[in-house]
């Protein structure tokens, strides 16, 4: 499985392009995640050869950096990062497995 393609490259913001958006409005544009592991990465920027911006969710989870080539060379227990295929571009404070680092203001937005 190809983790970059050529429509997830053409979409992503360039390294800094976003660095004015506040982490709950940047858009991830692409999730990689391992199938026997407990890591997942939310790619918000790429710098167009390797290296990712974006949330990486795991022991020590937080915002930062992560490397398309390491990734891509991962294998544990006979697998390898895959790419969430229906995953669709969404902010930050939209995805629901981020939904704890934007909590809802209760007075201003309906709780269901």
């Amino acid at each position: 499985m190809k983790l970059m393609t050529q429509e997830i490259r053409d979409r992503i913001p360039k390294l800094y392009e976003t660095e004015d958006t506040p982490l709950a409005e940047k858009v991830i544009h692409a999730k990689y995640f391992h199938p026997w592991g407990s890591y997942t990465w939310y790619a918000t920027e790429f710098d167009g050869t390797d290296i990712f911006f974006g949330y990486v969710k795991g022991m020590h989870s937080e915002w930062g950096y992560f490397s398309l080539k390491e990734m891509e060379e991962t294998v544990a227990m006979g697998c390898k990062v895959e790419r969430d295929l229906w995953f669709d571009p969404i902010q930050a404070k939209e995805c629901h497995e981020l939904s704890h680092l934007f909590p809802v203001d209760e007075e201003e937005h309906e709780v269901c």
